[in-house]
């Protein structure tokens, strides 16, 4: 985004922990908020009133819980990346929310340091997962155990740029075939290895293709 600040969505039931993370943010010189909500059905309002970039997403909230924002909020505004900035790290919390969209996973002991990287990365158009959380992504499950030789070349070739972060578009141009063919590969990559997002994907071939 060259020369324009990125901007912001706080989402936590929380004042002062929504002012925490208002001051942290605001003090970046390249960062800006947007808006604040207090639960998940305010998040989608103000997504919508002010198209943020990205959204720092809490799980537990009322009137309507994070991961159902996550989902809710990116059929609105789907350009937006949401980060879940959560206290639990559970494999199911951390699958669900991934699931529903989110593209990042962080914990609210991270150091700000590591909190304001994770939503330069979000902005970018990478995934930050917490260190911490990224065992739950790798629990084995039947489809998980396909064996990385049993993919074929061209599979190996889109996972592995799927891996390094490139967009269906990117890889498109680098493999000289079309978007909808990278979007069927994808697709059908992800059945295979039994994983529901780009993240999960990198983090397969990371462990299966020795990245």
């Amino acid at each position: 985004m060259s020369g324009a600040l990125t901007k912001v969505l706080l989402v936590d039931d929380h004042q002062l922990v929504r002012a925490g993370l208002a001051g942290l943010v605001d003090a970046a010189a390249d960062l800006a908020v947007c808006g604040q909500a207090a639960n998940g059905e305010e998040a989608v309002a103000r997504a919508v009133e002010t198209a943020p970039d990205v959204v720092l997403m809490d799980l537990s909230m009322p009137v309507l819980d994070g991961v159902e924002a996550t989902r809710r909020l990116l059929r609105e505004v789907p350009t937006a990346r949401v980060v879940v900035l959560t206290s639990f790290a559970d494999t199911a919390r951390v699958q669900e929310a991934l699931r529903a969209g989110a593209v990042g996973y962080l914990l609210k002991d991270s150091e700000p340091a590591t909190l304001l990287a994770a939503v330069r990365s979000a902005a970018a158009g990478s995934g930050p997962i917490d260190p911490r959380v990224t065992a739950a992504l790798l629990e084995p499950t039947a489809a998980q155990d396909e064996d990385a030789e049993a993919l074929s070349p061209r599979e190996r070739e889109v996972l592995e740029l799927v891996a390094q972060g490139l967009a269906n578009k990117q890889i498109a141009r680098r493999l000289g075939i079309t978007e909808r063919t990278v979007k069927a590969h994808v697709g059908s990559l992800f059945r295979r290895i039994g994983v529901a997002d780009r993240t999960s994907a990198a983090l397969w071939a990371r462990d299966h293709l020795g990245r």
